[in-house]
């Protein structure tokens, strides 16, 4: 998937449109979408084509459970025009977008919704509002995020990965710690896949780098306390803690950046501040970013400058050696 050509203009009026709706408007699926059950699904794909010939895919996996609407309802009434602009303004030519739904296999009746990847903002927008809110969750402290990872780690083909060697990218958004395990059980379940055992959520991290760059956004500081832990163990750097919600496609836009290494921190931030953004939003912004920049070296601090005349001592404490340049 991921034909046709994307318009701001469009993709704008459609989230104008329906600014005033209610959640229950935009997103009015009351159960599944029969397009969006990743039952017996073998693939999602997302191809080159003339139009997108370095085609980049990236896929949103939301928490659909009851505590986390907003940023599925932010991104269908506001923020997802936004996302597209900022990433073309960045230097990110051909995304192509996924949408993914994610709940609790012990608790929901759809636990894993997954739409397909796409280019133009009509199909992009239809996929996102085809999700369903079902506003459950587990009964505990833990969601199925591990099989949006399984998902994307082996039900997914990307072109710029077979062909280039380019890893694609997912963001998971959630305010609760994943399962240890994927439970083989769930996973015939819901995908209709037959396991012979649980897989360690670990193994499926790792699996899941082989192609995918994998995030996982926590929607605020307050909400970070109950589910960094486990996240940073499987992530590392990878856990963004926002410190706004609605700070979600800002920040993902600019991690793809980041990651392609199109820009650096500075250079983000001094792009934002030309759209207008305010200081004390970008200030939130750039402290998400920075744990993420600094691992991969893309914080805008400058290199350190080794003087190579200045006399070391030898390994063993004994005579010094002089180092000079050229």
């Amino acid at each position: 998937m991921g034909y046709g050509s994307y318009s701001y203009e469009a993709h704008t009026a459609l989230t104008t449109a329906r600014s005033t709706r209610s959640r229950q408007e935009v997103f009015s699926q009351r159960e599944c979408h029969p397009l969006m059950d990743p039952k017996g699904v073998h693939l999602r794909e997302a191809r080159d084509s003339a139009e997108h010939p370095e085609s980049l895919g990236i896929a949103f996996a939301l928490d659909v459970t009851g505590s986390m609407g907003r940023i599925p309802e932010q991104l269908a009434k506001e923020d997802l025009p936004q996302f597209m602009q900022l990433l073309g303004e960045l230097g990110v030519a051909h995304p192509q977008v996924l949408f993914m739904g994610v709940g609790d296999a012990f608790g929901d009746r759809a636990p894993l919704q997954v739409g397909q990847f796409e280019s133009t903002a009509e199909l992009m927008d239809q996929w996102l509002t085809s999700c369903w809110i079902e506003g459950g969750g587990g009964h505990g402290d833990m969601e199925s995020y591990e099989l949006a990872m399984y998902f994307a780690a082996r039900h997914v083909d990307m072109d710029c990965y077979r062909k280039r060697g380019q890893r694609g990218y997912l963001f998971l958004t959630g305010d609760e710690k994943p399962y240890p395990q994927v439970s083989h059980k769930a996973v015939a379940k819901v995908m209709g896949d037959e396991l012979t055992q649980d897989i360690p959520t670990a193994a499926i991290v790792e699996e899941l780098h082989h192609q995918f760059e994998p995030f996982f956004l926590i929607p605020d500081l307050e909400r970070r306390a109950t589910c960094e832990r486990p996240w940073r163990d499987l992530l590392g750097d990878r856990v963004i803690a926002l410190e706004s919600p609605d700070d979600t496609c800002v920040v993902a836009a600019s991690l793809i950046a980041l990651g392609e290494g199109i820009r650096d921190l500075d250079g983000i931030v001094k792009h934002l501040r030309s759209t207008g953004i305010e200081q004390r939003r970008i200030g939130m912004i750039a402290r998400a970013l920075m744990p993420f920049a600094s691992s991969v070296g893309r914080d805008g601090a400058p290199s350190p400058v080794i003087d190579e005349s200045v006399e070391l001592p030898t390994e063993h404490g004994g005579e010094t050696r002089h180092r000079r340049a050229g």
